[in-house]
C-alpha cells in the first residue's frame, strides 16, 4: 500500500514537471522564438501563456524595447583630410527576431558590435563629404538623417531597426581647433551684427510711424480745438451783439466794469493813463455822465 502511494506521488510529480516544462510565458516587452531541434518553427507569439513539446521544442526570448549602446572614440577623416575624434551612441531595437537570430545567433554583444561597424561606416561617409567647419556647424537633423539613410540597408540585414544616432563629442585636431573656433566666433559676431542692424531698422521704422501718428493726432486735435474756439467766439460775439441791442448803455457800462476788473485787479499792478480819457468815463462823476 505504501509502495502504491509512492508510485502515485512520483507519477504526479513527473506529470507536474512535464506540464511545467511544456508551458512558457511571453511578456509584452519580449519576443519569443520556438525551436524544434535547433530550427525556428514559430516567431509570432503574443503576450501570455503558451505551450511547447518538452525535449522537442525549446524557446528563446529577446528584448523588444529600445536598447542603447555607447561606442568609444574613433577617428574619422573630413573632406580636407583632417582627423576628427568622435564618440557616439545608438538607439536600436529588434525588428524581426527570426532574422536577428540567424544573423547574430541571438547574441546582443555580437549584434551591437556589427551595428556599431555599420553606423561607423555611415558616419565616415557623411563626414568625408564635409569640411571640419561644416561638421561642427551642421544641423543635427540633417547630419543624423544622412547617417540613418546610409546605415538603413545594412541594419535591416541584422533584423534590427536603427532608431537614432547621437554624437556625444567631437575632438578637433589641435592645429585646427583654434581656427575653427575663431571662424565660428566670427560667424556668430556676423549674425549678431545682422540681428542688431535689423533691430535698429525696425526700431527706427516704429519710431517714425509713432512720430507720424503723433503729428497727425496733434494736428487733428489742434484743428478741432480751433473749430470749437471759433464756434465759441462766434457764439460769444452773437451774445454780445444781442446784449448790446437790448441796452447799449448798460452793455457799455458792463464792459467797462469788466475792463476795470481785469486792469486794476492784480497786485502791484501799475496803470498809467490819462484821467480824461474814455476809459474813466464812468468814474468821472457819481451819475456816470
Amino acid at each position: 500500500m505504501a509502495n502504491k502511494g509512492f508510485y502515485l506521488l512520483a507519477i504526479a510529480a513527473l506529470a507536474a514537471l512535464m506540464i511545467s516544462a511544456a508551458l512558457f510565458t511571453v511578456n509584452e516587452t519580449e519576443y519569443a522564438l520556438k525551436f524544434r531541434f535547433g530550427e525556428i518553427v514559430r516567431a509570432d507569439y503574443g503576450p501570455g501563456l503558451h505551450f511547447m513539446t518538452p525535449l522537442v521544442n525549446n524557446v528563446r526570448k529577446f528584448e523588444k524595447r529600445i536598447m542603447t549602446r555607447n561606442y568609444p572614440t574613433d577617428e574619422f577623416l573630413t573632406s580636407e583630410g583632417k582627423q576628427l575624434g568622435i564618440d557616439f551612441y545608438v538607439k536600436w531595437r529588434i525588428a524581426d527576431p527570426s532574422v536577428y537570430y540567424r544573423a547574430t545567433g541571438g547574441d546582443e554583444e555580437i549584434a551591437s558590435m556589427r551595428l556599431g561597424e555599420i553606423v561607423k561606416d555611415g558616419i565616415k561617409g557623411v563626414i568625408a563629404r564635409r569640411t571640419i567647419q561644416q561638421v561642427v556647424t551642421a544641423e543635427r537633423t540633417e547630419f543624423i538623417g544622412e547617417v540613418l539613410e546610409v546605415a538603413a540597408s545594412g541594419v535591416a540585414e541584422l533584423g534590427i531597426e536603427l532608431i537614432d544616432v547621437r554624437v556625444k563629442r567631437i575632438d578637433l585636431p589641435p592645429e585646427v581647433s583654434d581656427s575653427v573656433y575663431n571662424r565660428m566666433r566670427q560667424d556668430f559676431v556676423r549674425q549678431a551684427t545682422k540681428l542688431r542692424a535689423e533691430g535698429a531698422e525696425t526700431s527706427e521704422r516704429l519710431r517714425s510711424e509713432a512720430d507720424r501718428e503723433r503729428t497727425e493726432i496733434l494736428s487733428a486735435a489742434y484743428r478741432d480745438a480751433e473749430i470749437i474756439r471759433g464756434e465759441g467766439d462766434a457764439k460769444a460775439a452773437d451774445t454780445y451783439a444781442q446784449a448790446y441791442n437790448k441796452n447799449a448803455e448798460f452793455y457799455a457800462f458792463f464792459r467797462s466794469l469788466e475792463a476795470y476788473r481785469r486792469s486794476l485787479g492784480g497786485e502791484n499792478d501799475v496803470l498809467v493813463i490819462a484821467p480824461e480819457g474814455q476809459f474813466f468815463k464812468y468814474l468821472d462823476g457819481a451819475d456816470g455822465s
